[in-house]
């Protein structure tokens, strides 16, 4: 099944293989023989509680090539054989066996996207549709804004991809109208991998089919979505790569990607993909390491929705901004924030008529200041102690809701 060059261990039944929490995320295991069950302590919206794992199937990938602390423990229920795959060890790993890499990557995509819904309907309280018939709705959200490039674009798309959809008629109605073409023109780079686009250029449009990944060679890339109005999701840079999850999934895309800057794409087609992850082993360890951290990403944000307390919630994302830059967190170790107390509520969703009330409440912590406003905290293990007490307490409030339901 894979090298026998990989370290192989055994466990014993009712064996802890990994736990929750530990930091010592440096390999992930492939099973070779037995059975393990993968579980969380308290499971997030768009996961199972917990899985059943047995020969070939693999766990502890996202934070091993994340390298964040294990999101999952993992117990032998029989007795184990597993192979121990060290982050430095992918590319060969792949290389040996690039089925197993291709397993990895549509697993992960299914489970970003499972996150990536969760978080929407949790924040926004939708649930994401996706069906290209929403692109007529796309393109009139874009023309009321006057953004004529953007509207042009997804009423073609819309002509092109529901040419029986109740709105064909009036899409061609208001290409006609902005004077723009039916069809989007065929430029002599659209079957060329290598692509060149201008500012403010719609890659891709929310909803509709997509065959193609992108990796960012120059420039940067807007991910958004509309919910109500436009939401900035992310900014990506060169090296990052989107798209990947239309393409190994056969779903419309999930979000909107526009250039921003002039930029330099490469286009990865389903015909190709595969054969440049066996070609081109640091492609798919490349592409696989950016799962991992936004599966990793979506994980704490949905572990943060479940804080009901504000201010909890708002201990928790001082300690996921720590956690991103992989900072070890030790006694009496000081930490200083980029940002400062708007900043953070904006990123907790917190009104600006709580604010102020946080504001006391936080800074009433003694280990919390201000200085020249940015937030320093002066313990980051007193941090994460404070989000543990309010991740047990939302914990506890969760099996009393359950109960009171049962």
């Amino acid at each position: 099944m894979v090298s026998t060059q990989f370290k192989v261990e055994s466990y014993i039944e009712k064996s802890f293989i990994t736990v929750e929490g530990k930091r010592d995320s440096n390999n992930f295991y492939i099973i070779k023989n037995g059975k393990a069950k993968v579980m969380k302590e308290n499971p997030v919206a768009g996961e199972d509680p917990f899985s059943i794992l047995g020969p070939g199937d693999f766990f502890g990938v996202i934070s091993c090539m994340s390298g964040h602390a294990r999101i999952e423990t993992a117990v032998a229920l029989t007795n184990i054989s597993l192979i121990s795959v060290e982050r430095e060890q992918f590319g060969i790993l792949i290389q040996k066996n690039p089925a197993v890499a291709m397993k990895i990557i549509r697993f992960f995509s299914k489970k970003l996207r499972d996150f990536d819904q969760a978080i929407t309907h949790l924040t926004f309280k939708t649930t994401a549709e996706e069906d290209p018939e929403h692109l007529w709705s796309i393109g009139e959200y874009y023309l009321k804004k006057r953004i004529l490039n953007h509207a042009t674009y997804a009423y073609q798309r819309y002509i092109q991809h529901c040419p029986t959809g109740p709105n064909r008629d009036n899409a061609i109605q208001r290409l006609k109208a902005i004077k723009a073409p039916l069809k989007a023109a065929e430029g002599p780079q659209s079957a060329s991998m290598n692509r060149t686009l201008s500012d403010n250029t719609m890659v891709f449009c929310e909803n509709e089919p997509g065959n193609e990944l992108f990796i960012i060679q120059g420039g940067r890339v807007k991910i958004t979505k509309i919910v109500e109005e436009e939401v900035l999701l992310a900014v990506l840079k060169p090296g990052d790569i989107f798209g990947e999850m239309a393409l190994l999934e056969n779903r419309p895309r999930s979000a909107s990607a526009i250039t921003f800057g002039d930029v330099t794409l490469l286009a990865i087609n389903k015909a190709n993909f595969e054969n440049m992850v066996q070609q081109q082993p640091q492609l798919a360890s490349r592409l696989i390491q950016l799962l991992s951290e936004r599966i990793w990403t979506a994980y704490r944000q949905l572990e943060n929705l479940m804080i009901k307390d504000p201010l909890g919630r708002i201990y928790d994302t001082l300690l996921i901004q720590i956690e991103k830059q992989k900072i070890k967190i030790q006694p009496k170790t000081p930490h200083n924030f980029e940002f400062g107390l708007k900043e953070l509520f904006h990123m907790v969703g917190i009104t600006p008529e709580k604010a102020e009330a946080l504001s006391v409440q936080l800074l009433e912590d003694k280990h919390i200041r201000l200085e020249d406003g940015k937030i320093i905290c002066s313990d980051m293990e007193e941090l994460d102690k404070s989000v543990q007490f309010y991740r047990k307490k939302a914990t506890m409030e969760k099996k009393r809701e359950e109960r009171k339901n049962n």
